[in-house]
């Protein structure tokens, strides 16, 4: 054990200093800790606390690593776990904490720190030409807030800080308020919209592709299917590929989101009929195009035969909705349309799940299942029954 030096300073003040073994980083550098203190009490009493602490394993050695650093390490950890896109949004998710608080220690940040930095991102996060701008999105801001926790829970678990700052932060009940007054979240189509737009497209080129995001497939999904995914004799497709987008201009192509993903689904008679008919045509464009045609093998293809991406779909899904005059959506938002009619119509929550991709029915209600004031029109018999509507009022 080192032992415990007096200095004596130019001042003449006297100082007592030792250095303590704290143990060793991930790298096998081992870590030493400076003590000066005032007394050699003082000394002594601070390096048995350390060597108490590394004993216990409960030591937080002193580290000048900032926040917006240990962010860029926790991104490379998660590169262990998700996919590039996804990556990519957690970085520019978290451009607002590197851009405010990043440049702190992690090791001072505050509580305080961590709560006025997302309220400043629920009050002027929403960028416009790489300048602070408007209000963002409640939404938006609370997965930022969500990556920020898990990225201080992992420096609790990885002994650079004893307890995370921002695991009792939450938005404001002011700012969730005012959100929802001033940004009306837009509704997913009705049954009705949804029939409607079914029949607007039965000449459309695109119509099979179209008919699969109404059943309930995410756009990535649609567009990496493959012929050799589908068959036709047995009505059935398997969801194992998908083709995103990154930055809205790379594709990435990957197997499904998840193993839930990675299923086996039966096909309604008109979208089977309208695969059939898409197949057939994609055949007679082959022999007008001759060599000029790409036998790429997906289903989402062009008059030429190469493959469709998400950014295509969404805009040529949103060009019939003008030609329809129909209320624009997301195409995504058709799962939530196709999930609520197959709940509302009393599918079991496990085929719900199942047909969505997920392992958790319980996320696939809660998520993707919406009542309107349609769905519960049957209710009214109840009531009316309940009320004794039929019987007549005491004279």
């Amino acid at each position: 054990m080192a032992e415990i030096k007096k200095l004596t300073l130019k001042s003449g003040a006297v100082r007592y200093r030792t250095v303590v073994d704290a143990g060793r980083d991930e790298n096998g550098k081992r870590i030493q800790i400076t003590i000066t203190k005032d007394t050699k009490t003082e000394v002594k009493n601070e390096r048995d606390r350390i060597l108490h602490q590394r004993a216990s394993g409960t030591l937080i050695a002193p580290s000048k690593i900032t926040l917006g650093e240990w962010l860029d390490q926790w991104l490379e950890f998660k590169r262990r776990d998700v996919e590039p896109t996804t990556i990519r949004t957690y970085r520019l998710a978290l451009v607002h904490v590197y851009d405010r608080i990043g440049h702190i220690r992690l090791q001072e940040l505050t509580e305080d720190q961590v709560k006025n930095c997302i309220d400043d991102i629920v009050a002027n996060g929403r960028r416009k030409g790489g300048e602070a701008g408007t209000r963002l999105a409640v939404s938006t801001a609370d997965g930022i807030l969500t990556r920020l926790k898990e990225a201080l829970g992992r420096a609790v678990v990885r002994k650079l800080i004893a307890t995370s700052p921002a695991q009792d932060v939450r938005i404001s009940l002011a700012d969730k308020k005012t959100d929802k007054r001033e940004r009306p979240k837009v509704k997913p189509w009705s049954v009705a919209e949804v029939q409607r737009f079914i029949a607007g497209i039965q000449r459309d080129r695109l119509q099979a592709p179209l008919l699969l995001s109404l059943m309930g497939f995410r756009p990535a999904e649609v567009v990496g299917l493959r012929w050799e995914d589908v068959d036709l004799k047995l009505a059935t497709l398997e969801m194992v590929n998908t083709r995103t987008m990154i930055g809205n201009v790379e594709v990435l192509e990957k197997d499904a989101k998840t193993a839930a993903g990675e299923r086996t689904l039966p096909l309604p008679g008109p979208v089977l009929e309208a695969l059939k008919k898409f197949r057939a045509r994609q055949a007679r464009e082959r022999l007008a195009a001759g060599e000029g045609y790409t036998d790429s093998g997906y289903v989402v293809v062009d008059e030429l035969g190469m493959p469709r991406n998400t950014r295509h779909l969404r805009e040529h899904a949103y060009r019939l909705m003008r030609e329809l005059e129909m209320r624009k959506v997301r195409l995504y938002d058709a799962r939530h349309s196709c999930l609520s009619y197959l709940a509302n119509n009393g599918v079991p929550d496990h085929i719900l799940a199942a047909w969505a991709g997920h392992t958790n029915a319980n996320f696939t209600k809660r998520k993707y299942v919406h009542v309107d004031v349609e769905d519960m029109r049957a209710a009214t018999t109840a009531w009316d029954a309940f009320h004794g509507g039929d019987q007549k009022a005491p004279v």
